[in-house]
């Protein structure tokens, strides 16, 4: 199935252009060619920002299910199945209801991007069913004209980590207008939660919703504490254990204590929200990899550790995890060109052994492998280049007891798991 589902993407990267191109027009006229669906679906909730979207949606998706509700979800990337993008009540779609729903969207004969694509097959496959209670919804690049900036009065709207990140699209090139994007273009009729910031960006935005009359819910008014090495989530209401076996990094608990927030004031229960977090795993994220084909190839002391990080924010919450490490560590670093790969890699000074580049496969827009040597080789890092996982594990591979950490983008990372 993961192979049928490879070829289709391929097929629509083919098709549609990857290519950005901000516009609220194109989408807008082909919704309303099939009567805007999008008004049908019940409690839209955005989750929009820089960094941890994924895995704040992932946990709110995980509270609302344990609260018998019916929720349905649209993500962008998928890590290695197109399926993954769309998932309703626990269960991906179908790939024939997805050739089947581009047909319907083909029909209105308005060309579009493949993530309006995307996100129009979301819309109308959420309208095919009799009831879903909630839809969480990630947003793309920035929220004033993404396509997924469709509802006048979402039930939520929630705003994650903002940092310095695709500034290739934007003038001037600030955090100031990289807030403008995301925060001054949200609904004046909602509840928009603002996740954890630096101190700078959070006065920013502050002074961005200013004047929007949504209800405005920061994080001040909740907290992630430590005691006994252990983590809790506090606010006036409640105490409450954060106990799991699968979020390791600081930052992936923040954004867990984000949503537990958010889901609380939609009404589930405390009990419901303890007895879910243990079975939260966030896939690609911080994620130690036990089984596969590659796992087969290393020695029994040797542990693989992946995560999809790609800027400088998620690159200091992995290398703040690997401090806490025993043991050496050695990188397999791929990338995308449109990222800040010096400024990404210096993050890692004194973490890896060595390191080793690899071109993204089957990713147009990677980075190769030699130019990510030049990069590392120039912040003197151990680093050489491979083609492939298999040659890169060969080099790396011995009894001596190591983590071997696969890093710096998801894409690179959803190939891993593919492979695996």
């Amino acid at each position: 199935m993961i192979s049928q589902s490879t070829s289709l993407y391929k097929t629509l990267q083919k098709q549609y252009s990857r290519r950005i191109n901000l516009s609220l027009s194109r989408i807008k006229k082909v919704l309303l060619k099939l009567n805007n669906p999008q008004l049908y679906l019940n409690n839209p909730i955005n989750i929009l920002g820089s960094d941890g979207k994924m895995s704040v949606l992932t946990s709110l998706r995980c509270f609302l299910e344990a609260d018998k509700k019916k929720v349905a979800a649209f993500t962008s990337p998928h890590l290695y199945d197109l399926r993954q993008r769309f998932q309703i009540n626990n269960n991906y779609i179908s790939l024939s209801l997805i050739k089947k729903l581009k047909r319907k969207i083909e029909s209105t004969r308005i060309k579009l991007t493949l993530f309006e694509l995307l996100t129009c097959i979301f819309i109308l496959a959420v309208k095919k069913q009799k009831k879903i209670d909630f839809n969480l919804v990630e947003s793309g690049l920035f929220f004033r004209k993404d396509s997924t900036n469709l509802w006048g009065s979402p039930r939520a709207q929630i705003i994650t980590n903002i940092n310095f990140q695709h500034q290739d699209w934007i003038k001037p090139k600030t955090i100031n207008e990289i807030c403008k994007q995301k925060v001054a273009f949200l609904s004046k009729n909602s509840t928009i939660y603002i996740a954890p910031q630096e101190k700078k960006t959070l006065s920013i935005i502050k002074k961005i919703l200013k004047k929007n009359p949504s209800k405005k819910i920061y994080s001040s008014e909740w907290k992630i504490i430590i005691k006994r090495n252990k983590f809790f989530y506090k606010d006036k209401k409640n105490f409450i254990p954060i106990l799991t076996k699968y979020i390791f990094s600081n930052a992936l608990i923040s954004n867990l204590g984000m949503a537990i927030k958010v889901a609380l004031d939609l009404g589930v229960k405390k009990e419901k929200i303890i007895r879910t977090i243990p079975k939260i795993k966030f896939e690609g994220r911080v994620h130690y990899i036990s089984k596969g084909k590659i796992i087969n190839k290393l020695y029994k002391n040797e542990k693989i550790l992946i995560d999809g990080c790609h800027s400088k924010i998620s690159a200091k919450n992995l290398n703040d995890y690997l401090k806490t490490v025993d043991g050496p560590i050695y990188g397999i670093w791929g990338m995308q060109k449109n990222k800040m790969p010096e400024q990404f890699i210096k993050t890692f000074k004194n973490t890896f052994k060595k390191i080793i580049t690899i071109t993204i496969p089957e990713e147009p827009n990677a980075m190769q492998a030699n130019d990510l040597l030049k990069i590392g080789k120039k912040n003197n890092f151990a680093i050489s280049k491979c083609l492939n996982f298999d040659e890169a594990i060969k080099q790396i591979s011995s009894r001596e007891r190591k983590t071997i950490v696969i890093f710096g983008s998801l894409y690179f990372v959803g190939y891993f798991l593919r492979i695996n």
